[in-house]
């Protein structure tokens, strides 16, 4: 590659420039340049030579035709090593430009603005910028492109060092330009279109693909692809700490379990999801206590687990699952019931969090195999919009970002103490689960909350409840019955329970079935969206038998 010798700079952002022109100039590289950037220039002492007196014409029209000639295209896409290009631009007097920086009109920032008009948004869509952009990164293999105002320092730095910049890096500058100028299109294109055409288009762009070990099922590939202008805290920008390669199915249930603590805002908790569905979610004091009561909310579904945790993850939470100094529980079932067994620690495959503290790391790198991602601390909401492809075509919908409309008690019992706090917690969990919905929650200590029993993904809710939700209550209640050995019998000890629980549906009752199902096992409170024409039925049934419910005004449907 021979040295750089000429360069054409032409920018809309400006940022930087003088500092990355000047150090050009300091190496003997001639500069030409146009309009307003020329103008920079001079105004800092850096030797330019105008556009004009190259192409011979003057730059016309408003500066929509300056860099659309012969003189500067073919300096940009001659072949330096084609003896008939070579000879040609010797005859028409050509001279080869061998750095082109340019970026352009902020179009995207100008259709951003509520205010903007039809002909400001036309008058910021650039010609020659593009066109320029793409002739020099089409011939990357004498051309040196820079369209980012970051890369300056490392271009310029090469040059000093080389006298130009690698083919390795020539390359790299040039996929980037056509990344920006396709991004760039796809802004107009979606802009007119809507405004031209009334008829709106998506063009989408994920970026740092990379092979997953399989997909959903191990005959299926698979990829995983980042948006790389979400700067929200997810799973999909998470650091991967430790641990195997991650699975199609991990990104997924750690994205459910990730979004799940993400709800739980002001409180320390833990989901441990299974399938996409929180089969345990808690709130503690720290992350150890509640990833020991989410993990309680069912101890055999937890095996095998993806658990996320909204705040550092601490070595009392370590300790939990391969602590060698602790005694892991597992349970099967044998002849209707859980059995307890002994075994090794808790098999985990994905842990994400925030963060995790020195002695937690060192504790859970020990799993070789099992996956640590770090997602840093903001949970803004940076994603408006969510997706999900169909055969044929794409669905588009607003991301589910709400919990509560109101909490509206209909009933005349009132939600005492503190159960509208445990009646969010769990409408957050029911909200993260696949419907139809069920999601029994409990206060286990003052303040502190976990999912006791779900049932998720049915096609009707009463046997979300009572072939689920409550089944599964009532096993783990059986559990915490043999620990603490109270001096109560035990049918009266699960109807206490139940009592103090708040049931949560993902959307309204069609019929009073699921009231009367819930007060068969005495179940004393419930949450869920209303809207029904039946609401009354429902209510009256929930007074009838003394139980208390509110409405929320919103849905969460989860397919």
């Amino acid at each position: 590659m021979a040295g750089t010798k000429r360069a054409l700079i032409s920018v809309s952002d400006k940022k930087g420039l003088a500092e990355f022109a000047a150090g050009l100039a300091d190496l003997g590289i001639e500069i030409v340049s146009t309009g307003g950037t020329a103008k920079l220039l001079n105004e800092n002492g850096i030797p330019v030579i105008p556009v004009d007196s190259v192409t011979g014409f003057p730059e016309m029209m408003d500066g929509r035709v300056k860099t659309l000639h012969p003189k500067v295209h073919g300096a940009l896409l001659g072949l330096r090593d084609n003896p008939d290009h070579a000879a040609k631009a010797e005859e028409m007097g050509i001279q080869w430009i061998d750095l082109v920086v340019v970026n352009l009109y902020p179009f995207e920032q100008t259709v951003a603005k509520p205010d903007v008009t039809l002909e400001d948004a036309v008058e910021n869509i650039d010609i020659g910028g593009p066109t320029m952009l793409r002739s020099a990164a089409k011939n990357f293999r004498f051309v040196t492109v820079v369209t980012d105002p970051a890369d300056y320092g490392a271009v310029l730095d090469e040059i000093k060092a080389n006298g130009a910049c690698s083919e390795d890096t020539r390359r790299r500058l040039a996929a980037k330009v056509f990344r920006r100028t396709a991004d760039y299109d796809s802004a107009i294109d979606r802009y007119l279109s809507e405004v031209l055409l009334d008829e709106p288009v998506i063009r989408m762009r994920f970026g740092q693909g990379q092979k997953l070990r399989y997909g959903e099922n191990s005959h299926q590939a698979a990829m995983f692809f980042a948006d790389e202008k979400t700067g929200e805290s997810s799973v999909a920008h998470a650091d991967i700490l430790s641990g195997k390669e991650m699975s199609f199915n991990n990104y997924v249930d750690a994205d459910a379990a990730y979004e799940a603590v993400k709800d739980l805002k002001g409180q320390t908790g833990v989901a441990v999801i299974k399938h996409t569905n929180p089969c345990g979610l808690a709130t503690g004091s720290s992350a150890g206590e509640a990833l020991i009561r989410a993990w309680a909310g069912d101890p055999i579904s937890a095996f095998g687990s993806v658990i996320a945790c909204n705040t550092a993850v601490d070595i009392e939470f370590a300790r939990f699952l391969k602590g060698k100094d602790v005694t892991h529980i597992g349970y099967i079932v044998d002849k209707g019931k859980l059995k307890p067994q002994e075994v090794p620690s808790k098999f985990v495959e994905v842990i994400v969090a925030p963060d995790y503290t020195p002695e937690a790391l060192a504790l859970l790198e020990k799993t070789a195999s099992l996956r640590l991602l770090k997602t840093g601390p903001s949970f803004g909401a940076d994603d408006a919009k969510t997706y999900r492809k169909i055969t044929g075509g794409l669905l588009e919908m607003d991301r589910d970002l709400a919990v509560f409309d109101s909490f509206d008690v209909v009933t005349k019992k009132a939600f005492d103490g503190k159960k509208k706090d445990l009646a969010l917690f769990t409408y957050i969990a029911c909200k993260h689960t696949k419907s139809n919905a069920i999601v029994l929650g409990r206060e286990y200590a003052p303040g502190k909350y976990q999912v006791i029993g779900m049932g998720a993904g049915q096609p009707n809710r009463v046997d979300s409840l009572r072939k689920l939700a409550v089944t599964k209550a009532t096993e783990n209640l059986a559990i915490e019955y043999d620990l603490i050995k109270p001096e109560t019998d035990f049918d009266t000890y699960c109807r206490t329970a139940f009592g103090e629980m708040v049931m949560a549906s993902d959307a309204f009752f069609p019929f009073d079935d699921t009231v009367r199902a819930a007060a068969e096992f005495n179940i004393g409170y419930i949450v869920q969206p209303g809207g029904s024409k039946r609401d009354q039925d429902s209510i009256d049934a929930c007074d009838e038998l003394g139980m208390a419910m509110a409405l929320t005004g919103l849905r969460h449907f989860r397919h």
